[in-house]
């Protein structure tokens, strides 16, 4: 069994994979190919929003999303004490200050309710990650963001394709991103991400930034970084995103079948009231974590734990935050969070067999 059985998709699609990456080579047109600005059409009808720009990565689409909200060393951005660490890290790079918020125990993103108690006269924006799948409650961030005159990101890096009231993942934020890593829900085959904006300024300076700076050949209106999509990553992702919304229902099928088997052993997670999740990741919580962990790994069942340090303790953030500063639920989830085999072909079969020797070893 396989954590993010990638192999089985590529069999699955080999014939349409094996195709479009032919002609890309047969083209010999590896970057901004004509497949980058048909990946870029489709991603903006799937998601509803008027630009999408493709870009190297998830990372680096947080870092272009931040040059074209112009942040300035010094001014601080909100963002969640739980996550990955992309985001935060993109503030601390372009020498802003991340501020920590707590995040919420139903859900596991960011909590409206902390952040209000964090913004100061230097708080430009908040960066709200939509972790495991699910977005954050974007409605009252951005009445928060609206209120105080901020911008908002949307982190979609593990929900594109997710839904929120009825809207897609990363259309629900003047500028928002994701990731296109091999693992995600959408992934390519090496690194690549992308950023989504119906503004049509901000979109345009994301293209111009993503490409040194340059408004034309040779002609650079800022400093900007080799920030592009190669035209490969693009054609694979074009045949993925066909097949798309099919692996959506199957992860949800899948969500499903794993809270019917395990409800009632151990902590599962919450699909709050019109949302639906896109199951980046299933992730439990149970008290003895390590311990279950080892166990299943002796019945070659592989799982991970997201994530096993929260950021304000990661050495990169000491000068950040103060050592009497308690974030009590994201570490109580470091502590108790193990994410379980979740792919967009995973069988009902697979998942009775996890969740069997789950029930079996807690």
């Amino acid at each position: 069994m396989n954590f993010c059985d990638l192999n089985k998709q590529y069999q699955a699609y080999q014939q349409e994979i094996d195709a479009a990456i032919h002609s890309v080579i047969n083209s010999s047109s590896f970057i901004n190919g004509k497949e980058i600005e048909l990946l870029e059409s489709e991603l903006a009808s799937f998601t509803g929003v008027n630009h999408a720009i493709s870009c190297s990565s998830g990372t680096d689409a947080l870092l272009l999303a931040l040059m074209a909200l112009e942040v300035k060393p010094g001014d601080e951005v909100i963002c969640p004490a739980f996550s990955f660490i992309a985001s935060a890290s993109m503030i601390e790079f372009y020498k802003a200050t991340p501020v920590f918020v707590d995040v919420s125990p139903i859900d596991f993103n960011i909590d409206p309710k902390r952040i209000e108690e964090k913004i100061t006269p230097k708080t430009k924006g908040i960066i709200a990650v939509s972790l495991y799948g699910q977005c954050a409650d974007m409605d009252a961030i951005n009445a928060i963001a609206k209120e105080y005159g901020l911008w908002v990101i949307e982190d979609g890096a593990q929900s594109f394709g997710a839904k929120y009231h009825g809207k897609r993942s990363c259309s629900l934020t003047e500028i928002a991103t994701t990731s296109f890593f091999p693992a995600k829900p959408l992934g390519c085959y090496g690194d690549g991400g992308a950023v989504f904006t119906n503004n049509d300024e901000l979109a345009e300076k994301v293209k111009t930034f993503r490409s040194h700076g340059q408004t034309k050949r040779y002609i650079h209106k800022y400093i900007g970084i080799n920030g592009r999509m190669d035209t490969l990553q693009a054609a694979i992702l074009r045949v993925k995103l066909k097949h798309f919304e099919d692996e959506i229902t199957n992860r949800q099928k899948a969500a499903e079948q794993y809270y019917k088997q395990l409800n009632g052993h151990v902590l599962l997670p919450e699909i709050v009231e019109n949302r639906e999740s896109v199951w980046a990741q299933y992730t439990i919580g149970v008290s003895q974590r390590n311990e279950l962990k080892t166990k299943l790994a002796q019945e070659s069942i592989p799982t991970a734990v997201h994530y096993p340090l929260i950021l304000p303790h990661q050495e990169a953030f000491r000068n950040n935050v103060s050592a009497q500063e308690l974030f009590e639920v994201s570490e109580l989830l470091s502590e108790t969070v193990l994410s379980l085999p979740m792919h967009g072909l995973i069988t009902i079969e697979e998942i009775n067999q996890v969740a069997n020797a789950i029930i079996n070893n807690i």
